[in-house]
């Protein structure tokens, strides 16, 4: 696999800083959706980057570290619970994206999203890759960073809301949590437009 594939198709276009990015934390029922934003020193491949999906926690954690040590520019943003629940998780997901790209200090000439749709209001021209987080070496490396940092947020919110067990589903669906929401009630970090279905009247 070339994970530079989409970066040299940018530079042989005349764009050599290129920006990748990518979202975690779209499906959870709790907790902010966060972006990320990284721009890779032409021709770089970290070792051992990874659609974060596939690496363990410990191996995140790890690439965090190497990762924004290397980067020319890096950036992590989120939208609120508040503001996924108000318009809603797609456009939420555009607002941490674009404010993880405005956070960079260096501003990119070409930008790789994950996914296959572009946030409406970005800086520089941009390409949308179905699963860019798997073929892109900048996109990987944003997909990192974003899960980590979701991540760590998750586990501090679990020492506040101890009873929701955050830290061990990053408040995802699973049953656990879907149970324990159903014990609890929801928190002031759940978000309310996702447990429509679960609570009813209770949301």
């Amino acid at each position: 696999m070339d994970w530079l594939e989409y970066e040299k198709k940018a530079i042989e276009r005349g764009y050599h800083l290129v920006c990748g990015v990518d979202e975690a934390g779209r499906g959870p029922l709790a907790g902010p959706v966060y972006a990320a934003a990284v721009i890779l020193p032409e021709g770089c491949v970290i070792d051992g980057v990874n659609d974060s999906k596939k690496l363990t926690e410990k191996k995140r954690e790890a690439m965090y570290d190497v990762i924004v040590e290397t980067a020319l520019s890096w950036c992590v943003a989120s939208a609120s619970v508040e503001e996924i629940d108000e318009v809603n998780i797609l456009n939420a997901t555009y607002l941490a994206m674009e404010r993880a790209v405005a956070g960079l200090d260096v501003t990119p000439q070409y930008i790789l999203v994950d996914g296959n749709r572009l946030p409406p209001h970005l800086p520089a021209p941009a390409q949308a890759v179905v699963k860019g987080d798997a073929h892109s070496a900048n996109i990987a490396a944003a997909s990192i960073l974003a899960k980590v940092s979701r991540d760590r947020l998750l586990i501090q919110m679990d020492e506040q809301y101890p009873q929701y067990q955050f830290a061990k589903h990053k408040g995802y669906g699973t049953k656990l949590h879907r149970e324990l929401i159903l014990q609890y009630g929801p928190s002031p970090v759940h978000r309310k437009t996702f447990l429509t279905k679960l609570l009813g009247d209770r949301t």
